[in-house]
């Protein structure tokens, strides 16, 4: 079903609506939703597959392609329990990617073209927008409004390499699209897309090289990026770090990529590359010069602490402003904006307590700041680092794979900040969100009460390895 057959595109010919949302994924679709709420009249404006970035070419496939290669993998780990073998292996790969596709579908349609007429406020037009003098032009239809919110995400973005406009090399999107299992692959970029497609696509098989110009996960902490790239290369991934690219080319059917490590020259070869070097805002054909609407160096909208841009009335939310890529600060940001945009700019955008996670194995989960952070704002930091051997359902389940880090100010001894490596990491980290959010001590969190036998419960421990060698406590001691 598309989405044009779901609502009224026409019939809005001299009529001013309160709000104009440009972009229909998820921070388009949070505006509308809110303004609707609010008994805002909407024009949501969308180009293309409704849904955005998240539900359709993001979030939603690669984390089931994620879960498939877990599961492939979990098979052959089973042998990590005396008395266990198992093995399991692809038997179809383009019945693996219907399955991802048909979810997708399913996701869009249901939380997506489904959700427009539940919202009498909320008109749907597809077209092409642009930024005008009397609202906003969509295709050759000017649509009034008095508020507009631009939404229109991000895209992957262009690395820099000499030779790459000669060469087929994949991005985050084409790559999950692939109806044929590429038997060995390059990835060039290290951040949390590279690193999350580089084990799913070695769990599947595919000989993967993992190549960065710094180190994996650079914003993550030291001792857990050097973990994970342990992790990585025990599955049989190369990792190649503190790189420079030199040129890319095709080579009798493959591609060359050819690094320079130390001042020596290096080729790469592999049947596919795929580009995971980060991601672009969207902007191209809004017109936001003419219309006085400020860009940063990264092509991101400029916005204030409020979502506003640089012109009044127009403000901006999710990644097509640069900052906080994650879908649900997407959501968060476009809320405040409809809220801001139809009561008084009363809202701030607070990303203090922002959880990010890496869908990698163990699964890397933050908040907050590193110790380098912490420092560079002048705090007198102390940390704990405890390894997951020291926490009971790790070794429990005969996988100690991981660490858990905790940042605190040495002189109130309040928590700043968090990050953990584990399995089921992810699962974790809320609760240290909650614990930055209210200010916690490393005593308060220490003398919590946590269930035995979980993940979370390394938290605990993490706590008390600011005072005490946690290595020398009984089980639930403390």
């Amino acid at each position: 079903m598309d989405a044009r057959d779901c609502c009224t595109t026409g019939g809005f010919e001299g009529r001013a609506f309160d709000i104009a949302v440009i972009g229909a994924g998820s921070a388009g679709f949070s505006a509308a939703i809110t303004a609707a709420e609010q008994g805002a009249s909407v024009a949501l404006i969308g180009h293309g597959t409704i849904g955005g970035t998240c539900v359709n070419v993001g979030c939603v496939p690669s984390k089931t392609m994620i879960r498939a290669a877990e599961a492939l993998h979990g098979a052959g780990a089973a042998s990590r329990f005396p008395g266990l073998a198992g093995e399991a292996r692809v038997t179809d790969w383009r019945q693996l990617i219907a399955a991802k596709d048909n979810l997708v579908a399913t996701l869009r349609q249901k939380k997506y073209i489904d959700l427009l007429p539940e919202y009498d406020g909320v008109t749907y037009l597809e077209g092409a927008a642009r930024l005008d003098r009397n609202g906003v032009a969509v295709d050759d239809r000017v649509i009034a409004a008095r508020k507009i919110i631009i939404a229109t995400g991000s895209a992957p973005a262009v690395p820099d390499i000499p030779g790459l406009a000669d060469v087929p090399w994949l991005t985050s999107t084409t790559a999950l699209e692939l109806t044929e299992h590429p038997r060995s692959l390059l990835v060039i970029g290290g951040g949390y897309i590279g690193c999350e497609l580089a084990q799913m696509f070695a769990r599947t098989g595919t000989n993967v090289t993992l190549v960065t110009r710094s180190r994996l996960l650079p914003e993550a902490e030291p001792e857990i990026a050097e973990a994970l790239t342990r992790y990585l290369a025990d599955e049989g991934v190369t990792v190649r770090t503190g790189l420079a690219y030199s040129r890319i080319e095709r080579r009798e059917g493959q591609v060359a990529l050819t690094i320079e490590v130390d001042g020596k020259a290096e080729t790469l070869i592999a049947e596919q590359v795929l580009a995971t070097t980060g991601r672009t805002p969207n902007t191209a054909g809004l017109g936001l010069g003419a219309a006085g609407v400020k860009v940063a160096t990264n092509g991101g909208v400029v916005v204030d602490e409020r979502m506003r841009t640089s012109k009044s009335g127009i403000y901006a939310a999710g990644d097509v402003t640069g900052r906080d890529q994650f879908v649900y600060m997407a959501a968060y940001g476009a809320k405040l904006a409809a809220l801001n945009a139809l009561n008084g700019d009363s809202l701030a955008y607070d990303n203090a307590t922002m959880p990010w996670v890496v869908f990698t194995d163990p699964q890397v989960a933050g908040v907050g700041l590193t110790e380098a952070q912490a420092k560079a704002r002048g705090f007198a930091t102390k940390a704990s680092v405890v390894p997951l051997d020291q926490v009971p359902r790790s070794l429990a389940a005969r996988d100690t794979r991981g660490l858990i880090k905790l940042i605190a100010d040495k002189q109130s001894d309040r928590l700043l900040g968090a990050q953990i490596l584990a399995p089921e990491g992810a699962d974790s980290i809320q609760t240290m969100v909650l614990a930055l959010k209210f200010g916690m001590t490393t005593k308060e969190l220490g003398e919590t009460i946590f269930p035995y036998l979980t993940t979370v419960e390394g938290l605990k421990l993490a706590a008390q390895g600011f005072g005490k060698d946690v290595s020398k406590l009984s089980c639930c001691a403390g």
